[in-house]
């Protein structure tokens, strides 16, 4: 795609008009070279906020400052949901905070934006397009990738073997778009046939492209026993290009539903650098008081954090 294209395509998604300037073509190219990080870091993925977010406790703009001050991490994962109004004027303002504070722009997490690996080709190839404007906006923040959900298929690799060339379609027409910005396109674990153990190291042997990965999520595998989690996060750690450490904790700071030093482990010796992000809650918490809401949210931060400093960073 021509450079004059580019802008073009950014006129039309953002919605700009004659009062409000559009992302620049020139301004997108010059944040967009940036490879996958590959020294271990802690990000704080913005869903872990999510009660706060909804009870106006914070906006994304606050979250660089909060990275910072509150939780001394080190970078953002985005969440298309929480962006407010992504004209070039928001986006300056969130790079200008990460700047201030130090913090990276690590990855956007895209919901929402229609079902990539759908039956209908038209309802499927549609879903990639609209997943555009995501990999320009990762771009101008200085992400490395934008993070995809697969649904629209059957609940497992049995069920629908024909998904994975339906995915490889889409997919694929999106990274094609994506490699222009340096962005990656990832999968996580979200849910349907994406939750399947086998599914998603499948559709990465199938798509076989340097800039496709997996975003392993330690909760998203349904009920599965330990040893069967264990097994499904070593399958996914060697197309790993960024770690989703959920934890699902308890007020009296237990975390019952698995072990989450053990499979912070598993993910430690597969070999994978990068950032581990942090995506949490106190998922029994009935506060409905912003400041209660955000102590919760602000704990159960803090306690997955001190879970990777000890196994990633050997923090005693």
């Amino acid at each position: 795609m021509e450079t004059m294209n580019r802008r073009e395509w950014m006129l039309r998604v953002l919605g700009t008009s004659a009062a409000v300037s559009a992302l620049s073509a020139g301004a997108v190219r010059s944040a967009y070279a940036h490879p996958r990080p590959t020294k271990n870091a802690i990000s704080l993925a913005t869903w872990s906020l999510v009660r706060s977010f909804r009870a106006n406790v914070c906006k994304l703009a606050d979250i660089a400052r909060i990275c910072r001050q509150d939780f001394a991490i080190d970078g953002i994962e985005y969440v298309n949901q929480f962006f407010e109004n992504p004209l070039e004027s928001y986006l300056k303002r969130l790079n200008k905070a990460a700047a201030d504070h130090g913090v990276e722009n690590v990855l956007i997490m895209v919901d929402d934006e229609g079902d990539m690996i759908a039956k209908d080709k038209k309802t499927r190839m549609q879903s990639a397009i609209n997943h555009r404007k995501w990999v320009e906006i990762a771009a101008y923040l200085g992400c490395h990738a934008i993070r995809c959900n697969a649904r629209g298929g059957g609940n497992s690799l049995a069920e629908d073997p024909d998904s994975l060339d339906r995915a490889r379609e889409s997919f694929g027409d999106l990274i094609e778009y994506a490699r222009q910005f340096k962005i990656n396109v990832l999968i996580e674990n979200h849910g349907g046939i994406s939750s399947d153990p086998e599914w998603l190291p499948a559709l990465c042997k199938k798509i076989n492209s340097p800039d496709f990965g997996l975003l392993p999520d330690y909760g998203n595998y349904g009920k599965l026993s330990r040893e069967q989690r264990c097994e499904a996060v070593r399958k996914a750690m060697p197309y790993a290009k960024g770690v989703s450490v959920k934890a699902e904790w308890k007020s009296d700071h237990t975390h019952s539903e698995y072990d989450l030093a053990e499979l912070l482990q598993i993910s430690k010796e597969s070999g994978y650098t990068g950032f581990w992000g942090i995506e949490s809650g106190m998922r029994e918490a009935a506060a409905t008081a912003p400041e209660e809401i955000k102590k919760n949210d602000w704990q159960a931060v803090l306690w997955t954090k001190a879970v990777i400093e000890k196994v990633v960073f050997g923090k005693t």
